[in-house]
């Protein structure tokens, strides 16, 4: 199949293929104006992100829909919503993350939220990425955490992380992420990367916590096909920092 005619699911994936994994950057439209987002991207660009990612646990802003169409203006890579709730969903986004919080047990998280936004999904067309979302403890308490009520996977269980990741791909879901939350104290452990990775041999993306391209590497290197970060953009846009997390996820790219 010839890229033009690629989902961009399948388009990331192949990335992630050749270069070892790719390289996200997440937006929080609470944190991030459509007036600063050419100053962002033109960073990022030159760092060699793969791909943004749009959402947040809670979303204030109202300015959802000029943000993406902001993005869209400015990049050349794909612009994927990723919603903490079905008030996220809109229409300009190149695909969304449909997302099922597996590690909560409040069924609003689980398929509440999916069903308010399926509908809008369909009028306007995206690209759905079927999502199992397992929350990892990382420290103090996270936005994503206090909002979902969720108790975390703790760290040193990868056993817990595995039987939910299974559950989502027996569920039929096509990514698992793994997810630290915002601004976490610590990322994922890779080890734990690496268990889900082996068990369900499904494309899994890391989020949460990642500051450094020594963290990133491992993550990178234990499987995830994707690793993302928010806060390092967010907290002043060190170009040499993000070209540093980017050499080390794109570890077989030549």
């Amino acid at each position: 199949m010839s890229s033009a005619t690629q989902s961009v699911f399948q388009s990331l994936l192949s990335i992630a293929s050749d270069k070892g994994s790719a390289f996200l950057v997440l937006v929080d439209p609470d944190k991030v104006t459509p007036q600063g987002v050419p100053k962002i991207v033109e960073m990022c660009a030159e760092a060699g992100v793969d791909a943004f990612l749009v959402g947040g646990s809670l979303t204030f802003s109202s300015r959802l829909d000029e943000l993406l169409q902001s993005m869209k203006r400015a990049s050349r890579v794909p612009v994927v919503l990723f919603p903490g709730n079905a008030c996220q969903v809109a229409p300009g986004a190149d695909a969304i993350l449909f997302i099922s919080l597996l590690t909560s047990r409040n069924a609003e998280f689980l398929i509440g939220e999916q069903v308010k936004a399926a509908p809008l999904i369909r009028q306007w067309s995206l690209e759905v990425i079927p999502t199992a979302y397992l929350l990892v403890e990382a420290g103090p308490l996270t936005s994503v955490q206090f909002v979902t009520q969720c108790l975390p996977i703790p760290r040193g269980k990868n056993d817990l992380a595995v039987a939910h990741a299974l559950a989502g791909k027996y569920l039929g879901m096509k990514l698992i992420y793994l997810e630290a939350g915002s601004g976490a104290a610590q990322p994922v452990p890779h080890t734990m990367v690496e268990d889900v990775c082996s068990a369900t041999s499904l494309p899994v993306i890391v989020g949460g916590g990642v500051r450094t391209a020594g963290q990133a590497g491992k993550l990178a290197r234990a499987g995830a096909s994707f690793v993302v970060v928010g806060s390092v953009v967010e907290e002043g846009g060190d170009v040499s920092l993000l070209k540093e997390i980017s050499s080390a996820v794109h570890f077989m790219k030549r």
